[in-house]
């Protein structure tokens, strides 16, 4: 896919993968809308993304976990900016390591309508609009922990295991039409998402997230007879 100009939506854009990869992609002259919570710190994403060379960058302030705000948020970029032709399911949160009797049932619901429910709703609303293009991807960016069970982390690991399997169907739905679909599988990232649940553990030595976002990159540039479709990044 040639890059330049292409529009392209980025959920939880304001930090961490989101942050890189809309950066990343602003060196291909992209035009960007980025959706996240934190206003000041999207707009700053922003900034620096036109800085670096995206042809265009609008922010969208939205709680995803809300669907009717997500659907107004949906409905103003492409009012904005026309249409879409790259989604990139990137917003995602932490459940502090724990068994599963101790973890806060409001923990459980924001874990699961964040990182899987949201995502399936994002991509429900969008799907019209990158039907219509000559060529359009998705790229859902998931985790580890979306393949492999890890002790600790059964809500966050439920929730990757979901966007791992509505990743394939979506494969499967969407076989032989002009919209190519992937699934991105990182270790441990080294961002903030850990600490703000208040695990402590180092991350040193854990991917850094702009390297992932030159993955992402890379994947789209492809030309068309070549598709990574499943992606496994390790540190």
């Amino acid at each position: 896919m040639k890059l330049t100009n292409k529009i392209v939506v980025i959920t939880g854009a304001s930090d961490g993968i989101g942050k890189q990869i809309a950066l990343r992609l602003a060196k291909e002259k992209v035009k960007l809308a980025l959706i996240a919570r934190d206003e000041v710190k999207l707009k700053k994403v922003c900034s620096n993304a036109k800085k670096l060379g995206a042809t265009q960058c609008k922010s969208y302030v939205c709680d995803l976990q809300k669907i009717d705000q997500l659907g107004k948020t949906v409905k103003s970029i492409i009012s904005d900016l026309k249409t879409v032709d790259v989604l990139i399911n990137n917003a995602g949160i932490w459940q502090k390591l724990n068994p599963i009797e101790k973890i806060n049932s409001e923990i459980i619901d924001t874990v699961i309508q964040t990182n899987l429910t949201a995502l399936i709703h994002t991509t429900k609303l969008f799907m019209p609009t990158l039907k219509k293009r000559p060529e359009a991807a998705i790229i859902n960016i998931s985790s580890k922990s979306g393949v492999v069970a890890q002790e600790g982390q059964s809500v966050y690991t439920a929730s990757k295991y979901g966007v791992r399997g509505f990743t394939e169907v979506l494969k499967e739905d969407l076989k032989g039409s002009k919209i190519r679909v992937a699934g991105v599988y990182q270790s441990g990232t080294n961002t903030n998402m850990f600490r703000k649940t208040g695990d402590n553990f180092s991350t040193t030595g854990l991917t850094n997230p702009a390297d992932l976002a030159d993955v992402v990159a890379y994947m789209l540039s492809l030309p068309k007879q070549i598709w990574l479709h499943d992606v496994r990044v390790e540190y």
